[in-house]
């Protein structure tokens, strides 16, 4: 099975599975790459699955039904274009012969959910818009607790997860990461790679969860440095979702 990250809109990614014969498209918000990619390589749409309902995630569902032989999994608290197969956290399917676990991380949206891979050496995470790398999405809809919860699970995932959020976010957060740990040197290091990958007009993702650990600080909302900086910033207390919500706010105004 064979990832590819599919370049939309100004900096979006519709992350494309195939095995040379069927593919497998997550949040297609335009359908353009989505029909040139399976065009380029002869591949036939046998699923898509849909995070949350954000036009720049399902703007290019219905555009891709003439193309597609199989269903639209999408999650069950939130309205996405119809026909769908709605999933809720726990939910298990199968694509491509590969099994993918469904798991609630509202905090961005109200019903996100997220897809994990549950065969591989190096598991895929689709994401959305909750987790991106070194940051993670606003908080259109949920409190800082939901999402902090949300992250909080997501980090748990093996080592070895592969981190599929759906833009190209990295270098802006992780200029937010170097104020808030000026002297992580694991965010020094990564800050240097992804420059050089976006140079090179690669792409940063994915990343895993293990370096999203060492270098995301709102995955490290118990580390004291962080803790430090979030009570600079105002935070109301030293708990992981006042550490989170500092650091969101902070973020939201951040240039």
């Amino acid at each position: 099975m064979k990832l590819a990250a599919l370049p939309a809109f100004a900096d979006n990614y519709i992350w494309m599975l195939h095995d040379g014969v069927e593919a497998v498209v997550v949040d297609p918000g335009d359908e353009g790459p989505v029909i040139a990619a399976l065009d380029a390589m002869s591949l036939q749409l046998t699923a898509i699955l849909v995070t949350h309902y954000h036009a720049d995630h399902v703007g290019g569902v219905d555009a891709l039904r003439p193309r597609l032989r199989g269903p639209v999994y999408a999650p069950a608290g939130e309205t996405i274009p119809e026909p769908n197969h709605p999933l809720m956290d726990g939910d298990q399917i199968q694509v491509l012969g590969h099994r993918f676990q469904v798991m609630d991380v509202p905090g961005h949206t109200a019903g996100h959910i997220a897809y994990v891979q549950q065969d591989a050496e190096a598991p895929l995470l689709f994401c959305g818009d909750t987790l991106f790398s070194g940051g993670c999405g606003r908080l259109f809809e949920g409190t800082p607790a939901q999402m902090h919860l949300s992250l909080q699970r997501l980090a748990a995932l093996p080592d070895s997860t592969q981190v599929c959020c759906t833009h190209e976010y990295t270098l802006s957060n992780l200029r937010f990461a170097a104020a808030v740990e000026p002297h992580n040197a694991a965010l020094q290091a990564y800050t240097a790679h992804c420059q050089a990958e976006r140079a090179a007009g690669r792409p940063t993702l994915p990343s895993r969860i293990a370096l999203e650990r060492q270098i995301n600080p709102f995955l490290r909302s118990a580390e004291t440095t962080v803790v430090d900086t979030a009570l600079a910033q105002g935070a109301s207390g030293r708990s992981g979702p006042e550490v989170f919500a500092a650091l969101r706010r902070w973020k939201d105004n951040f240039r």
